[in-house]
């Protein structure tokens, strides 16, 4: 038993704590609060407390659990809500109230609830960590695959099918040490990076069907996203979007010292979203992290590790997730915090120097792996994390950092969200490191055309931004009859094709064949109007084309009818400009 000998907010020192290791977890003071060794200085530990220390003082009692920070990983974890520690807030609201009590604690997994466990192996099966050795239907989504903890390796000593509780034994392994006995859950320690084989290559694109994501600046599945931008420009919406579109198997979002009505927006719309593949309530392939700007301080330290660790634990059953980090800039501050508690040499803007060390070991826990050797199998963790930079100037070392270590950058912009323009995302600021490891995969899946469109797009969006100067300086009708079709093509692009309604009935997904139908309108548009330029029509004369306004019309089409609405746009594009230039016959 240790003795607390210096309080400073959420940061305590205590000494004479029994075995004490780094990162050990702790009880502090009388209620118990939890707390983590982050310094050992001979006697002295530094712990960092994850509930509001007021009232702890000097010569209060702290004792050593000998555990780190971990987890609690099993059935359950699905439509659960937990605190930035794993504790479960539908649970803690049940027993203490809308507020939590300090020292207030609860089991991460219902130890109640019996799930039906059915065996993938047999009595005498050789297996090894990783392996699966029975299934649970943890909702009517997603299957729970049950694997072998790391670390045992053996032969299927005892193996039961039939209904258990996540503590109860639905196995034993004779492994070269003794017999093991497995449950149905498993702990990991939410700082350490489960194991993977190996990670692969990026070779297939995370579907999120917002056409400026898909089209022009894409991310592979496994890969890492950076979304900075100002206060209203779009980053919980488009985080909200990507949940519920994006084509991966679970979500895990992390609301990290968030405003506290905007995490109550996502804990009451989550639960009546649904899942529009299989029209099932979205939760049931959702694990949600709110832990709100009000918050203590440390807590929302370990939110995101909490995260990433059950994302682990699922990609580890071959899934593909998608975890959202809203936003990494609070988790930043909460550093910066502890850091000067601590005393520590502040680095840029008071943030401690190993600030980007920290975002680096976060996102290298993404990527697309191969988890086993024994059956190849394969799995993905695809990171989106939100930056709030300070009046949006991302100069600042949160978003440098940040940018250093993902390789797609969505810069959203509060320019074009003052417009109504969502989403925001700057098509000339932004880019994507993916995009030509994509190109194959697009190219081969959806149409040999798609490098072609993309970069005849990109182009015109270039140009006008150049065009847009020279038409400030003489005007729109100085300018000659060419570049009016490069103005006109590119307005296009913009609110017809970038611009997307996240509340419209059909416009809110996309698919990516009606995505390249919709592009491939407007650049054959765009072509057609140029080339009739050269036989003497003029701009004023090519507006008064009525199919020219079926392309704003295609966001309302449906997918099933795309495919015969933009070639009937074409066909009437091209008939009505033969008929204007004189050339049909």
């Amino acid at each position: 038993m240790g003795k607390i000998v210096k309080v400073s907010g959420p940061v305590v020192e205590a000494e004479d704590i029994e075995n004490v290791r780094m990162y050990d977890v702790v009880r502090v003071g009388e209620l118990g609060l939890v707390g983590e060794v982050i310094r050992l200085s001979g006697k002295v530990a530094t712990v960092q407390v994850y509930e509001d220390t007021s009232g702890i003082r000097p010569g209060d009692k702290i004792e050593n659990t000998g555990r780190p920070l971990s987890v609690e990983l099993g059935p359950g974890l699905l439509t659960s809500i937990y605190d930035g520690i794993q504790r479960p807030l539908d649970v803690l609201r049940k027993s203490g109230g809308d507020f939590i009590r300090r020292g207030l604690t609860a089991t991460p997994l219902d130890e109640k609830k019996k799930w039906k466990f059915e065996p993938l192996v047999s009595k005498g099966t050789e297996v090894s960590e990783g392996d699966f050795i029975g299934t649970v239907p943890e909702t009517g989504i997603i299957t729970h695959k049950v694997m072998v903890p790391f670390g045992i390796s053996g032969k299927i000593k005892e193996i039961r099918a039939g209904e258990f509780t996540v503590s109860e034994i639905i196995c034993t392994i004779e492994t070269p040490s003794g017999d093991r006995e497995i449950t149905l859950k498993q702990e990991w320690p939410v700082r350490n990076p489960r194991r993977v084989i190996r990670k692969l290559a990026p070779s297939d694109p995370l579907i999120t069907g917002q056409r400026v994501i898909d089209t022009f600046f894409p991310v592979a599945k496994g890969g890492t996203v950076a979304v900075p931008g100002p206060f209203g420009s779009g980053k919980t919406v488009v985080q909200h979007q990507l949940s519920k579109w994006a084509d991966s198997d679970i979500v895990v979002y992390v609301g990290c010292g968030e405003r506290g009505n905007e995490m109550t927006e996502i804990l009451t719309t989550f639960p009546e979203l649904e899942d529009p593949k299989t029209k099932r309530p979205l939760m049931e392939r959702t694990v949600l992290i709110a832990n709100t700007s009000n918050m203590p301080v440390a807590a929302r330290e370990a939110s995101i590790y909490t995260g990433i660790t059950i994302a682990e634990y699922y990609r580890d059953m071959g899934y593909d997730i998608a975890l959202m980090a809203d936003s990494t800039s609070r988790w930043a501050e909460a550093l910066r915090e502890i850091s000067g508690r601590l005393e520590e040499m502040p680095g840029e803007e008071g943030y401690p120097a190993y600030l980007g060390r920290r975002l680096s070991e976060f996102y290298e826990r993404s990527g697309n792996s191969i988890v086993t050797s024994s059956d190849e199998r394969r799995g993905s963790i695809t990171i989106v994390g939100a930056v709030s930079p300070p009046g949006g100037d991302i100069s600042e070392p949160v978003s440098q950092n940040t940018l250093r270590v993902t390789r797609v950058f969505w810069a959203l912009d509060a320019s074009l969200a003052s417009r109504r323009h969502f989403p925001s995302i700057n098509w000339l600021n932004s880019y994507s490191l993916y995009r030509e490891d994509l190109f194959q995969w697009f190219n081969k899946n959806i149409s040999e055309e798609w490098s072609t469109i993309y970069s005849g797009a990109m182009g015109t969006l270039q140009k006008e931004a150049e065009l847009q100067e020279i038409v400030q300086l003489v005007g729109y009708d100085a300018l000659p009859e060419k570049e009016k079709v490069i103005l006109d093509i590119a307005r296009m692009i913009r609110e017809d094709f970038l611009q997307q309604s996240a509340y419209d009935e059909v416009d809110t997904y996309c698919s990516i064949k009606k995505q390249m139908l919709m592009l491939r309108t407007i650049m054959h548009l765009g072509k057609a109007q140029q080339e009739y330029i050269e036989k003497g029509l003029t701009m004023s004369q090519i507006l008064g084309v009525k199919a020219r306004g079926k392309i704003s019309r295609m966001k309302e089409v449906k997918d099933a009818e795309i495919e015969q609405y933009t070639t009937q746009t074409v066909n009437e594009i091209d008939e009505e400009l033969e008929e204007l230039a004189g050339d049909k016959k």
